[in-house]
């Protein structure tokens, strides 16, 4: 479903003066809106051709702060300025904002006027560039799961954090009636969220207490990208107007699951489904054999990209239905890799390692370049592995901690040969960056466990 204003309707909109504003937006490396208001007028004038922003928002960790130590933007480089491409194709009405409408942008080198090396977003077209170089559409679609609190994120905030209320006070996992209860504001979630040309297909309560999913239609892997991005930023905004509160934290309590966001992916050729093949077992074509195989001989070196964050490793816990193994298996939610839709045509995989904290353009773009990898070498896939995946013994693990995906993902010859070593070596000095503020900060949990015992 594509975004659902044309330029000229936009222009028209203006000069009615149904549209006074536009969102000319980015995608940072937490994989966050950034961007500008445009008066509308001044955008349909001429403002639409580009505009520009401070380089340093690549170069940020999640609070916002100059990371030092970065190639592509420092203090002694003096942060110049990248130039905003404003992606036409992507403009729409956001319904929950008065007199709006936004678009998304590529990010562009002042200078070379070539898109930036590790803008997400451009990491992920070079990735389905190459798919499409195959002959191959990569299609896609992400699962995005949250915890929805009763209280607004001023409130929250300003608490300490401490004593925090989900909406929801028990599990309502499929359940109609405790979701009524939170039908004020999931309601407006997906009908502003459609009502924006997002293709939501539906909501449900998730499988912990005040937990909330919603689902958006199978789409192109950019489409589906930029659809993650403005769904979660379009949740926090409508509950926050609702005086509720919206986390994609992967983990936000030891004593509640994690959240997640799945990525089901298939590759398809002139309009069909090329994972299918129906004298195939299972319905599995020798090219998403190959592509699986990509995934999993990879895994572990993509897994920051899936987990970017010390606390997304807070979420991988037997028996929380996030995986612990990187092998695969047929409908089975306790593998890392689950094939799904076998013998029909939206046969798939879904990767289940990443976490609703991911960024989604870093995340496809890493399993798009293990499937493509694996295509191109005709990798052998290793035999499914059935039942209770979490007491598998001698099996490929998920990486434990950030540390060590970081390491991973640098010496990944697969990433660096797919990104460059520009963009592998940037990512990787964000999880460094991670770690590093991590082992300087004093805890509550070291607080409270300490400060009398020891």
């Amino acid at each position: 479903m594509p975004a659902n204003l044309t330029f000229d309707a936009l222009r028209k909109a203006v000069a009615e003066g149904e549209i006074d504003t536009v969102l000319v937006c980015i995608v940072d490396m937490q994989g966050r809106l950034m961007g500008k208001r445009f008066v509308a007028k001044h955008f349909v004038d001429g403002g639409h051709e580009e505009t520009h922003c401070c380089n340093y928002l690549l170069a940020l960790d999640v609070e916002m702060f100059t990371v030092p130590g970065y190639k592509s933007a420092s203090w002694s480089k003096g942060y110049g300025d990248y130039i905003v491409k404003p992606d036409l194709s992507t403009l729409r009405r956001v319904p929950w904002l008065p007199g709006t409408a936004m678009v998304m942008s590529d990010l562009l080198d002042h200078h070379t006027h070539e898109e930036v090396a590790v803008s997400p977003r451009a990491i992920l077209k070079r990735q389905i560039a190459r798919a499409k170089a195959m002959g191959f559409d990569a299609m896609m679609a992400t699962e995005l799961e949250f915890f929805l609190f009763a209280g607004s994120y001023d409130a929250i905030n300003d608490s300490g954090y401490r004593d925090i209320q989900t909406l929801g006070r028990h599990n309502v996992d499929y359940a109609i009636f405790g979701t009524t209860k939170e039908e004020g504001v999931m309601r407006a979630i997906r009908n502003g969220l459609w009502d924006a040309g997002v293709p939501i297909e539906c909501s449900k309560g998730e499988a912990e207490v005040g937990q909330e999913e919603v689902n958006a239609k199978y789409s192109d892997a950019l489409d589906t990208c930029d659809n993650h991005t403005i769904i979660k930023n379009g949740v926090k905004e409508i509950c926050h107007q609702h005086g509720h509160a919206a986390t994609f934290m992967a983990k936000y309590s030891h004593e509640r699951a994690g959240s997640s966001s799945h990525v089901h992916q298939s590759l398809w050729k002139d309009g069909k489904p090329a994972f299918l093949d129906p004298a195939a077992p299972h319905g599995m074509s020798d090219l998403m054999r190959h592509y699986v195989a990509g995934q999993l001989a990879h895994a572990r070196e993509i897994t920051g990209l899936l987990a970017p964050y010390i606390n997304s490793y807070k979420r991988f816990v037997v028996g929380m239905f996030a995986p612990t193994k990187a092998v695969w298996s047929l409908d089975n939610r306790t593998a890392g890799f689950r094939v799904c839709g076998e013998g029909t045509k939206g046969i798939r995989v879904e990767c289940r390692i990443g976490g609703a904290d991911l960024n989604p353009y870093m995340a496809c773009a890493g399993l798009l370049a293990a499937g493509l990898a694996g295509i191109e070498q005709k990798l052998e896939l290793e035999p499914a592995i059935s039942g209770d995946i979490y007491a598998a013994r001698r099996v490929r693990e998920i990486p434990k901690t950030l540390g060590e995906a970081a390491e991973l993902m640098a010496k990944s010859k697969m990433l660096r040969a797919a990104f460059g070593d520009e963009v592998v070596d940037h990512y990787v000095h964000a999880a460094h960056w991670e770690i590093s503020e991590q082992n300087r900060v004093v805890t509550d949990w070291e607080l409270k466990r300490g400060f009398e015992r020891l």
